[in-house]
């Protein structure tokens, strides 16, 4: 019986387990976010999750603990600078798993993408801030207009056709709604 044995064996003796791990948590560190199997998505955030919240504390021991799981210096040092600081605040819960549609063509296995959560800006609440901030109003009035120039002139390196396009769009006059049809004597006849 397997009662209590938690670790997922991932078809491989336990000396390659570590290794697959290793370079995928260093991976993951550099890149941001890798593309791979489910299985190994979850593992690898078991294996991963402990380094980023050591790598909060900047020591020389917590530095030695961390290189002997990654054996990697450019991920090490990518961990403690960038990385840790920015997720200091954050208590834990430092990846997402996203589940992709597809499967692998060979052996139709499940494929997920695993990030590293601060640096997704779509989920975070600074991007979602962003975006409604880029709302334009319906109405096509003077800040508009003023809105397009000023984005112009912060625009230092903008191609010829860019500048025309907003040229042609600051120089059009705002569409009017049309008028209501009113119905004729005949019509109602």
């Amino acid at each position: 019986m397997r009662h209590g044995k938690k670790v997922n064996h991932l078809g491989r003796k336990s000396a390659h387990r570590h290794a697959l791990l290793s370079n995928m948590a260093s991976s993951l560190i550099l890149n941001k976010r890798i593309t791979t199997t489910v299985a190994k998505a979850k593992a690898l955030r078991k294996y991963v999750e402990p380094l980023l919240t050591k790598a909060k504390d900047d020591t020389t021991h917590s530095r030695r603990t961390v290189f002997s799981y990654l054996q990697n210096k450019e991920s090490v040092k990518t961990l403690f600078g960038e990385v840790a600081s920015k997720i200091s605040d954050r208590p834990g819960g430092y990846t997402r798993i996203i589940k992709l549609g597809d499967t692998r063509l060979g052996d139709n296995a499940e494929m997920c993408l695993i990030e590293l959560v601060d640096y997704n800006t779509l989920y975070t609440k600074d991007g979602a801030a962003k975006k409604a901030k880029t709302r334009r109003s319906r109405r096509g009035g003077k800040k508009a207009v003023e809105t397009t120039e000023a984005a112009e002139a912060t625009t230092a390196e903008t191609s010829p056709q860019v500048e025309a396009k907003a040229e042609k769009k600051a120089k059009a006059p705002a569409k009017k709604s049309p008028a209501k049809k009113v119905p004729s004597k005949k019509a109602k006849e």
